[in-house]
């Protein structure tokens, strides 16, 4: 092995953290001695160890001397545990090999900083792209204060989201449906419209083996929620947020009474303001959105600049009609160059249906005033 695979080992590692330690970043890490793997760790939940401590501890001899492969810098602050650069000290690592840089203000460059003060030698920047693409989410949340969202559909070869008559289920096949719960579990919350729960009553949930249960949050602008709906009855088993912008005081008690936390934003052309929204889930600890919704949803959120990724199934079936609904609606752009555009990132088939993922184009303009 050389030295691209100990840290793309790391980066194997990281993964292993996706949907347990939000809102913190992804990080693997790699102890080498004598050319050999001593030592392998992740950062496993979230308030549990860091992965340099990990790795530390799993290692099969003394790690004195040895390099040290991190995808991001090590933190030097006191948080929910102690700093990475003490135990990398403790241990007498000659040399630390760093895939990212940390943006957050409370690491970025301090923790290099100690460990070259205290004789360690540093490698930055080492496959540096790659180690940046396994925290999109965290960047985002960390530079800007945001949740980093995705929108998530299937539709037909036509592009419609249901027939004429509003059926949806199914477009896609079982495996294609089996996969939309490994995203769920990757973001913290998921979010969709009323609409979505009159129509569908849906669980939110994620099925997937060992998957954890993302936050529910519904915009609800007159909070026409149903209290008998499937988000209600299975309260305990995932949370479940309502943003709103109702002054029914009646609702509002009925709905807290039975577990629901609300959010009220500013009314917004007769709807939830999302950008007043976007910042009340940050501070709710929420790094990160799927977008289930229907088209109007998607359409006010791609309309906002809050999408940072789009994620689509098409399914090879064909339903027509000029009233079957299409994934987007909203006011849309007069002009082709007006779109946003997209870079395509991932394209998997599932069986019979595509799974195609895209990321917007560019830095979008996410410093706004509500």
């Amino acid at each position: 092995m050389n030295e691209s695979d100990y840290m793309r080992r790391a980066m194997e590692l990281a993964k292993k953290g996706v949907g347990y330690v939000n809102p913190n970043p992804l990080v693997g890490a790699v102890v080498v001695k004598n050319g050999k793997i001593i030592g392998e760790g992740w950062h496993e939940s979230y308030g549990g160890l860091h992965a340099e401590r990990n790795a530390l501890l799993n290692c099969k001899e003394h790690p004195e001397n040895a390099d040290l492969y991190v995808t991001l810098e090590p933190c030097c602050h006191h948080g929910k545990t102690p700093p990475c650069t003490e135990a990398i000290l403790e241990a007498k690592i000659r040399r630390v090999v760093i895939g990212s840089r940390d943006p957050n203000a409370l690491v970025s460059g301090k923790g290099v900083k100690t460990l070259r003060e205290h004789g360690v030698a540093i490698e930055e920047d080492f496959l540096r792209e790659e180690c940046d693409a396994l925290n999109s989410i965290f960047f985002q949340y960390i530079t800007t204060g945001l949740p980093y969202a995705a929108l998530k559909y299937a539709m037909t070869l036509d592009g419609k989201i249901a027939t004429k008559t509003g059926e949806s289920k199914w477009i896609t096949g079982e495996k294609a449906r089996a996969h939309v719960h490994t995203l769920r579990h990757q973001y913290r919350a998921i979010m969709v419209g009323i609409q979505t729960v009159l129509n569908d009553d849906p669980l939110l949930t994620c099925r997937m083996e060992h998957g954890r249960n993302p936050i529910r949050v519904v915009c609800d602008s007159h909070l026409r929620l149903p209290l008998d709906c499937q988000l209600i009855k299975t309260i305990d088993e995932a949370p479940v947020i309502v943003a709103h912008c109702s002054e029914d005081e009646k609702q509002q008690k009925e709905l807290e009474v039975r577990g629901v936390q609300l959010l009220k934003t500013p009314c917004r052309h007769g709807r939830v303001d999302l950008r007043f929204l976007w910042k009340q889930l940050a501070e709710e600890g929420i790094d990160s959105i799927l977008i289930e919704g229907g088209a109007l949803l998607n359409g006010s959120v791609l309309e906002e600049k809050l999408a940072q990724k789009v994620m689509l199934y098409i399914a090879p079936k064909i339903f027509g009609g000029k009233e079957a609904k299409t994934p987007i609606t909203g006011i849309g752009v007069a002009l082709p160059s007006e779109s946003l555009n997209f870079v395509l990132e991932k394209n998997e088939w599932i069986e019979k249906d595509l799974f195609l993922e895209y990321r917007v184009e560019g830095k979008q303009d996410v410093y706004w005033d509500c």
